[in-house]
């Protein structure tokens, strides 16, 4: 954690913590919202990857670790919602099915209501990162229904 805050209070970078935090929500909103697809939560990996990049190259945190420090504060939380955008990119590329309120345009009836596939996931997924650059770990908790069971939802 030393290491993380010293290289966020010594890089002479020229934007906010702001800015990268608004960049990230742009591209949770427009390739992982509620409607997706494989190519745009793709691009949307790709791009986290390189506004990572540009984030520990370009952040400038003003103020130092000796007293408080809103914007230090705000630079490390943008850098972990940075790794938690790419686990529910990771988790939304795994689920190959329309679930809940989100969408999956290649998981959808002919009617184009959204596809469940309760033979593959019905389960709980939590996925743990294991750094930049590595593949996370997918843990499974099974869903039992006993008194209701899902179905096919038809909204005509």
């Amino acid at each position: 954690v030393k290491e993380r805050i010293n290289k966020l209070l010594n890089n002479k970078g020229t934007k906010s913590a702001g800015y990268f935090h608004k960049q990230l929500g742009k591209i949770m909103w427009d390739y992982c919202g509620m409607g997706r697809n494989e190519q745009g939560l793709v691009k949307a990996k790709s791009l986290i990857a390189g506004l990572r990049e540009e984030f520990w190259k370009d952040i400038k945190v003003l103020g130092s670790d000796k007293e408080l420090n809103p914007e230090l504060e705000k630079a490390g939380r943008v850098a972990d919602f940075m790794e938690l955008g790419e686990l529910m990119i990771e988790d939304a590329l795994h689920r190959r099915e329309s679930c809940g309120g989100h969408f999956r345009e290649e998981s959808q009836t002919e009617e184009g209501e959204a596809k469940r596939d309760d033979a593959n996931f019905s389960h709980v997924a939590a996925w743990e990162f294991q750094g930049v650059g590595k593949t996370p770990t997918l843990h499974k908790e099974p869903l039992v229904f006993e008194e209701v069971h899902p179905t096919q939802r038809s909204y005509k």
